[in-house]
């Protein structure tokens, strides 16, 4: 009978993308004696390992490429203390803060005086997009394309179509071109963006209002179909297909521990001090909000080190407070549950804001006002202070944020 090898750490820091590296880093820079990061992947860095533009880094270390900029994370957490696991993976919880984990060498169970998760977020595939058609091969998310193009070299296609309109669109866009492959067109269902210039990825089309409506071909992808908003229909003739954006949080860990889930992010629910609902079980990175950049998961990773050093000194957990709730066109805010904490809250539309009012009140009580001086596209996110935090009752009902 195979039996697991028990230990116990100060910190585990369960992924080791800049969110997870971060809060290590900060965590044993800060003095902690033990923190441990697990990493699945056989190399440390996250997405940024497979993103081979640049846009990535710090004032301190400027303009860096993915695969530099992961590179740097490792080892600012393992200079500053931090021991880095890769290719081990946790598969389960065997009790509060306890974590059942396999890897190279064998069964282990870890329990923690603290656990950061830091697990991160993956785009959805072409069938939880529930798009038709045919199972041909040719079929992509960007991280999927990346990491056969970068890291794989292998051979995607000749003439590609992507689906979305956001940043990481344009760097499947670039990922493509750098593979030798033609882009067709990049489709999306959002309308055109006003007053902006929209950059052209080498010269292909950009088709707004349009929608995926199937996939041919066998056992080669061999078109994709599409319909604008109006009706008109056509098919796009190519061997691949990109589906970009449309993020999902990696929350099965924190499923299997039964934290809640936040019904906006479909992450962890948790408060501006990045507590979970579990004592003792805190949360960062895009593992609570899905699709934010690099520098916004490693500056929640550096934030988190207060509140878990002050919980490792005092072992007090305060009560979660009322939740945090949005109405339609925002799709959610993070974080979602009011609690002790600074910091700024993120927020995202489903739809274009033109300097919109974003109204805040509890139990029909205004809490605050505050209009953008700026438009906000679909899909993106836009800062709020916390300020009004102070003001929120305790024992109140939930906190709700609207455009008025």
């Amino acid at each position: 009978m195979t039996t697991r090898r028990e230990r116990r750490v100060d910190v585990l820091v369960v992924g080791a993308g800049p969110a997870g590296l971060a809060a290590a880093a900060g965590l044993a820079a800060a003095g902690v004696p033990d923190v441990e990061v697990l990493e699945r992947e056989q190399q440390a860095g996250g997405i940024p390992r497979h993103c081979a533009h640049g846009g990535f880094g710090t004032r301190r270390t400027g303009d860096l490429g993915g695969p530099a900029y992961a590179l740097h994370c490792a080892a600012e957490a393992t200079m500053a203390g931090a021991t880095l696991r890769t290719g081990v993976t946790v598969t389960g919880w065997a009790g509060p803060r306890t974590l059942d984990a396999t890897g190279p060498g064998g069964l282990e169970r870890i329990t923690a005086r603290a656990v950061v998760l830091a697990t991160g977020a993956r785009e959805r595939p072409r069938a939880a997009r529930l798009v038709p058609g045919t199972r041909p091969t040719g079929v992509y998310t960007t991280g999927e394309l990346q990491q056969a193009v970068h890291l794989h070299h292998q051979h995607v296609g000749t003439r590609a179509v992507v689906v979305g309109d956001e940043p990481v669109a344009l760097a499947a866009a670039d990922t493509l071109r750098t593979a030798g492959v033609h882009l067709v067109a990049r489709v999306t269902e959002h309308p055109p963006r006003p007053f902006a210039a929209v950059r052209q990825a080498g010269g292909a089309p950009l088709l707004t209002r349009t929608t995926v409506t199937a996939l041919t071909g066998r056992p080669r992808l061999t078109g994709v179909r599409v319909r604008h908003e109006y009706g008109r229909t056509t098919t796009l003739a190519c061997d691949t297909v990109v589906f970009t954006a449309d993020w999902i949080p990696d929350h099965e860990l924190a499923r299997r521990g039964g934290l809640p889930l936040d019904p906006g992010t479909k992450g962890p629910a948790h408060d501006p001090a990045y507590r979970t609902r579990e004592p003792g079980v805190f949360a960062v990175g895009n593992l609570l909000h899905g699709g934010e950049s690099a520098a916004t998961a490693a500056r929640e990773g550096r934030a988190v080190t207060g509140p878990v050093l002050r919980h490792l000194a005092t072992g007090a957990w305060p009560a979660g407070g009322p939740p945090l709730t949005v109405t339609p066109p925002l799709e959610w805010i993070a974080p979602n549950l009011a609690g002790p904490g600074g910091g700024r809250f993120l927020l995202r539309t489903g739809r274009r804001l033109t300097a919109p009012l974003l109204v805040v009140s509890q139990d029909g009580t205004p809490l605050h006002r505050r209009r953008l001086a700026r438009s906000v596209p679909p899909g993106s996110s836009f800062a709020l202070t916390a300020a009004w935090l102070e003001r929120v009752a305790p024992d109140g009902g939930a906190v709700c944020l609207r455009i008025a």
